[in-house]
């Protein structure tokens, strides 16, 4: 699926976070989501490394969007839990973050997500449980 092609809570890589953070979709699925992200300067902790945050937000997108694809028409998906380990870190190039689903059940999904460099390098991996809402994500929020 392309970047055009996302579902609508999603709507591709220039909307809200991702434009920020500068991640792109290479492949959605409910079996499978693909971010790739240039490491810029803006995504650097004080030290001149990636900060854990963007590893932690990689994970929840993908996740959140391999999840939300699955669950389709059925209603909503939430986040209520990212486990994110930071195993190395990166100063610049490229990495691509893979999610896969571990679990899927009638109430909640459990995701893996695995943060590679362009060696091929796990640098992050996390876990996301999401929460699946039946008719909606109505009375979130207010």
């Amino acid at each position: 699926m392309a970047d055009t092609d996302l579902p609508v809570p999603f709507g591709g890589p220039t909307s809200g976070f991702g434009e920020v953070l500068g991640l792109t979709f290479g492949e959605v699925g409910p079996d499978e989501v693909v971010l790739h992200l240039p490491i810029a300067p803006h995504l650097h902790q004080p030290y001149g490394i990636v900060h854990g945050g963007v590893w932690c937000a990689l994970v929840e997108t993908a996740a959140s969007v391999g999840a939300a694809t699955w669950f389709g028409d059925r209603g909503s998906v939430v986040g209520v839990s990212n486990h994110t380990d930071f195993l190395r870190a990166v100063r610049e190039g490229a990495v691509e973050a893979r999610a896969t689903p571990i679990h899927r059940g009638r109430t909640q999904q459990l995701w893996l997500v695995e943060i590679r460099d362009e060696a091929g390098k796990l640098v992050a991996r996390g876990e996301v449980r999401l929460q699946n809402l039946a008719g909606g994500a109505d009375g979130l929020a207010r």
